[in-house]
C-alpha cells in the first residue's frame, strides 16, 4: 500500500530540522556602514495568546536606493533579507540596515518598511504581512499603509524600546484580537 499525503494536510512543525542555525544567534541583513542599523525583537503568538515555538520569519527590505533586491553577492548571501526563527517562548530577533522610502507605482512614495513572511505549523501558506517604522512621518501618506483601517494599523506599527535606542519591538498574532494584518498575495 502506498501512503500519499493529501492537500489538505498541513505543514510542520519541522522548521527547526535543518534551520538550527536559525536558532542559535539573531539572524540579520547585510548593513551599510552609513545605514542607521536597528535590532527587531518579538513574538509569535497564536490565537490564545500562547507563543509558537517554531515558527519562521523571512524579512525583505528595500536598499538603499529605495528598490528591492533579490541579487546575491558572491557568498550567495541576498543583501536585503534576513530569516529570524523563533524559540521556544516563540522569541525572535533579527538585525537590518533601516530601509528608505519606495516608490509605488503610482509614483507616490511607500513609506520605509519590512516586507515579512511569517512560515508556522498548521499553516498551508505562509502569511505575508508588513512592520512600519514608529514616528515615521511617511506613514500618514503610504499608500497600503492607508488601506487599513486605522484601529488596525497598530498591529504593522513596531514599537520603540524604553531601554534600548536601536531596538523596536513587533509582535506577530496569528489570529483572535489584535492580530496582525495579514495581505493577500
Amino acid at each position: 500500500m502506498r501512503l500519499t499525503p493529501s492537500g489538505s494536510q498541513t505543514v510542520g512543525p519541522f522548521f527547526r530540522i535543518g534551520l538550527e542555525h536559525l536558532c542559535a544567534q539573531d539572524s540579520h541583513s547585510r548593513v551599510d556602514d552609513n545605514a542607521e542599523k536597528l535590532t527587531i525583537c518579538g513574538r509569535v503568538l497564536d490565537g490564545e495568546g500562547i507563543p509558537v515555538p517554531d515558527a519562521v520569519l523571512e524579512i525583505w527590505h528595500a536598499d538603499a536606493e529605495g528598490h528591492y533586491s533579490v541579487e546575491a553577492d558572491k557568498s550567495g548571501f541576498a543583501y536585503c533579507f534576513a530569516r529570524a526563527a523563533t524559540d521556544e517562548n516563540g522569541n525572535f530577533s533579527f538585525s537590518v540596515a533601516r530601509p528608505v522610502a519606495l516608490a509605488s507605482s503610482a509614483d507616490r512614495k511607500q513609506a520605509p518598511h519590512l516586507a515579512v513572511l511569517i512560515f508556522a505549523r498548521g499553516l498551508l501558506r505562509q502569511l505575508m504581512t508588513r512592520m512600519y517604522f514608529p514616528d515615521e512621518p511617511a506613514n500618514g501618506s503610504d499608500p497600503v499603509l492607508q488601506l487599513i483601517p486605522e484601529e488596525r494599523r497598530f498591529t504593522l506599527i513596531a514599537r520603540k524600546n524604553a531601554q534600548q535606542p536601536c531596538v523596536l519591538d513587533w509582535d506577530v498574532v496569528l489570529q483572535g484580537r489584535n492580530e496582525t494584518v495579514f495581505f493577500l498575495w
